[in-house]
């Protein structure tokens, strides 16, 4: 997603998002529960090998550092578009890889990589992409067989907070299959959390309209004032009575496999 690439719009400034939003996504319990989420994914497909994860559109770091708590053993590699966001990260894990790299560019340091990860993650990220399909289809380089691909987007309405921040589209859980299916990937399982809590704070964001966006960019450097602490906190505790999936739940978890290459006659 380069300026020359029409992957990327010309609002879609990263350093700047990094710089302003990075302390606000942090306490954002929303974030939270996808990490949460992805973090039980990856578990519940470990495998006995090494365990190599790649997060594709780290941000700023956040949820690496859940996965270097929950797979102390693991090797990290976070890749970024931003330069803000990859400082940001290397200061909270400073054991994984961390690499600014544009996918449909990509720079040399990553040829290192072709083949390499065991797992993915991808969250929050194809929204923001014109074409999610061809992001995983430039993703997979860095993918082994089998590779396991989990994927967090949003469902649901839109709040003029997602439009400011570049959202696109958001998804149902066939439309994320499809995108899947497109970009090469077996689709293993589609799920929609978050139901009924979840719809709630995201219902709150959307009544807040134009006025988030002030709010957050005013506090960027304090932190949420009392009353927002006060319902991130009673969010964060709501959120574990969510349905895992539900028909009526704005949160996607996708996950798929990149297909292993199948030997042909007189290969090995």
């Amino acid at each position: 997603m380069s300026t020359e690439n029409p992957q990327r719009a010309a609002h879609d400034d990263w350093d700047t998002h990094w710089d302003r939003y990075a302390a606000a996504a942090s306490l954002n319990p929303a974030q939270q529960m996808r990490h949460d989420a992805v973090v039980a994914e990856i578990r519940a497909r470990r495998g006995s090998g090494p365990l190599r994860i790649v997060d594709l559109g780290s941000g700023q770091g956040d949820l690496l550092v859940k996965l270097r708590a929950a797979f102390p053993e693991a090797e990290l590699l976070g890749l970024e578009l931003s330069h803000s966001g990859v400082e940001i990260s290397r200061a909270k894990v400073p054991d994984a890889t961390l690499l600014v790299a544009d996918l449909f560019s990509p720079p040399a340091e990553l040829q290192r990589f072709a083949g390499w990860a065991t797992h993915a993650v991808c969250s929050e990220v194809l929204e923001h992409v014109d074409s999610p399909e061809a992001f995983l289809r430039a993703a997979s380089v860095c993918l082994g067989d089998d590779c396991a691909v989990v994927v967090t987007v949003p469902s649901g309405p839109m709040s003029a907070f997602d439009r400011h921040i570049g959202h696109r589209q958001h998804f149902t859980r066939d439309s994320i299959a499809a995108v899947f299916h497109a970009a090469g990937y077996a689709v293993e399982r589609v799920r929609m959390a978050g139901f009924p809590f979840f719809n709630l704070y995201r219902l709150t964001v959307i009544a807040r309209g134009k006025r988030l966006t002030a709010d957050i960019e005013q506090r960027a450097d304090r932190g949420p004032g009392g009353l927002a602490a006060a319902a991130m906190a009673v969010y964060r505790f709501l959120f574990r009575f969510n349905t895992a999936d539900s028909r009526f739940g704005w949160q996607v978890i996708a996950i798929g496999r990149k297909p292993r290459v199948q030997s042909g006659p007189g290969q090995a």
